[in-house]
């Protein structure tokens, strides 16, 4: 009987590649995440094994000394190219240090860190070349990949960055791509890629509601979408610069002496109020006119933009290239934690069970919390089935390793 493979995982969120390695055959003995809603999905579906709390704060003598693999999808909110706070001052950024530490402690004979394509090109791959470094420096044998989901049988162009590490002197195991566009398939070896149709064609003329049914034999849940998405809505009169507005506000924020984050604690948001600052990669927000007028009363600015930015009218529907409404016939646009995606029928947003579905979840996994927080468990998580697939080649190089290992031992 071959050996069943432990893992101890951080930064697990609701369980995406924690759950593929499951399904691959090995045991997850202890998570963490300090995502609340996220840790209570993750109990409910995979195990009380996941502890919440921050992991900065998690002595190594808490966390089991045995174990064959540690992984680690580090937060990926200072990395991402999606975001604007990309220098390397973000503390966010340092949390792949938490992986550094259980590593030296717990010596793991291999280790998987994930995180978004943005890694690449920050600081000119300055950032990748150090996070490498600094887990070699461990002695560990380690490479990295940029990995599209979709290549692996998953419905989704999802690119992400894979590090995986190993002590054992070893050729670190990448999974072999197995799915392709019709036309680049050759000697029959790539099946062909997943769309959007084939794996939640089944619901899409099914009325969204937060009550679990039943479909062809299963019970679905969680098929409900966050707004259905009418022919008109209220849009802004005038058309507005967003990097004008964001340079106005940034000006009278420097005049007035407010900082960012006193204004996000004066608004009671979770570092929202940083989006009106911001215009790099189009990822800054104008402010709703209730919050224009509130930060006029505190920034004392004048009246240049009050009509351009608080002025609505009934419009008729256009989408923005930004509401990625995806393509009925090829795999879906990258499952983001913001949102929205389109349903390809252009009449509501995806649903979170749709979104669970493109990420490989299975169809009874339950998500718990707020609609928003649904949404953003599942686009944080590494599609199940890459994982799946990663832990598979991870196993058969670990069997390999065990098997060559018990030869050596006879011999001698």
């Amino acid at each position: 009987m071959k050996k069943k493979y432990t893992i101890a995982s951080l930064f697990s969120g609701c369980g995406g590649l924690d759950l593929g390695f499951i399904q691959a055959g090995f045991e997850v003995i202890w998570a963490n995440d300090f995502f609340k809603e996220a840790v209570e999905t993750y109990k409910y579906n995979i195990g009380n094994h996941i502890v919440y709390g921050d992991i900065t704060k998690i002595p190594s003598s808490e966390i089991p000394n045995k174990f064959d693999i540690l992984l680690g999808g580090f937060p990926c909110q200072g990395f991402s190219v999606a975001n604007t706070k990309r220098s390397m001052e973000d503390k966010r950024n340092f949390l792949y240090k938490e992986l550094l530490r259980l590593i030296e402690d717990k010596q793991p004979k291999f280790f998987v860190g994930e995180n978004v394509k943005g890694l690449l090109s920050m600081q000119k791959g300055k950032v990748i070349n150090m996070i490498v470094d600094d887990f070699r420096s461990l002695g560990y044998n380690v490479e990295y990949r940029l990995i599209k989901a979709s290549d692996y049988g998953v419905p989704q162009h999802r690119e992400r960055v894979f590090i995986i590490g190993n002590r054992l002197g070893i050729k670190n195991p990448f999974p072999k791509i197995s799915h392709g566009l019709v036309n680049d398939l050759y000697n029959n070896s790539l099946t062909p890629y997943l769309s959007v149709k084939d794996v939640v064609g089944h619901l899409s003329n099914i009325r969204t509601r937060d009550l679990p049914f039943e479909l062809n034999g299963k019970t679905v849940y969680n098929h409900v979408a966050r707004t259905n998405v009418s022919d008109n809505f209220w849009g802004r009169k005038h058309q507005v610069n967003q990097h004008e507005i964001c340079d106005y506000l940034k000006y009278w924020r420097n005049k007035s002496g407010w900082s960012t984050k006193k204004i996000d604690e004066h608004f009671g948001y979770a570092h929202t109020a940083g989006h009106w600052f911001r215009k790099d990669n189009n990822s800054g927000s104008i402010p709703k006119p209730n919050d224009w007028w509130e930060l006029k009363k505190i920034l004392g600015f004048d009246d240049k933009f009050d009509k351009i930015v608080t002025e609505f009218e009934l419009k008729e529907i256009k989408f923005e290239q930004s509401l990625r409404i995806n393509n009925w016939e090829l795999p879906s646009d990258t499952i983001t934690a913001t949102g929205p995606e389109i349903h390809p029928n252009r009449e509501r947003r995806m649903s979170v069970r749709e979104c669970a579905i493109i990420q490989t979840f299975p169809d009874d996994f339950v998500f718990f919390g707020s609609l928003g927080n649904m949404y953003k468990q599942i686009g944080n998580a590494v599609p199940v089935l890459l994982g799946k697939k990663i832990a598979e080649s991870i196993k058969n190089a670990l069997d390999e390793y065990e098997k060559n290992k018990s030869k050596r031992n006879r011999s001698n």
